[in-house]
C-alpha cells in the first residue's frame, strides 16, 4: 500500500498547466486575466484555487467536502483492515 507524500503533492499544485483542453484553456486564460498576469503560460494550479475560492467559493466547498468524505471513508476502512490483521495475529498467537 503507497502512502501519497503531501511534499509530492504541493510541488505537482506549483506546476504550471498545459492548456490541452477547452476547459484548462479557459481557466488559465481567465486566472490570467484576473490576476494581471502577461504570461498565462504560467499559471499553477495553485493560482486557480486560489482565484476559484475569491470567484466561486461554493464549487472549492462542494470538492473539499467530497475530499473528507473520502478521506474519512477510506480511513475507516484502512481501521477495519488492519484491525482485522491484528485480530488474525492474536488469533494464531493463540494457536500455537
Amino acid at each position: 500500500m503507497n502512502a501519497t507524500n503531501f511534499n509530492d503533492l504541493k510541488k505537482e499544485t506549483q506546476k504550471t498547466v498545459e492548456k490541452d483542453s477547452e476547459l484548462k484553456e479557459y481557466l488559465v486564460n481567465y486566472v490570467g486575466n484576473y490576476i494581471n498576469k502577461e504570461a498565462s503560460d504560467e499559471i499553477t494550479v495553485d493560482m486557480i484555487v486560489e482565484v476559484m475560492s475569491k470567484e466561486f467559493p461554493e464549487f472549492v466547498l462542494a470538492m473539499a467536502e467530497e475530499n473528507f468524505v473520502r478521506g474519512y471513508e477510506q480511513s475507516i476502512k484502512d481501521y477495519d483492515f488492519f484491525k482485522g490483521l491484528e485480530d488474525n495475529e492474536t488469533n494464531n498467537s493463540k494457536e500455537k
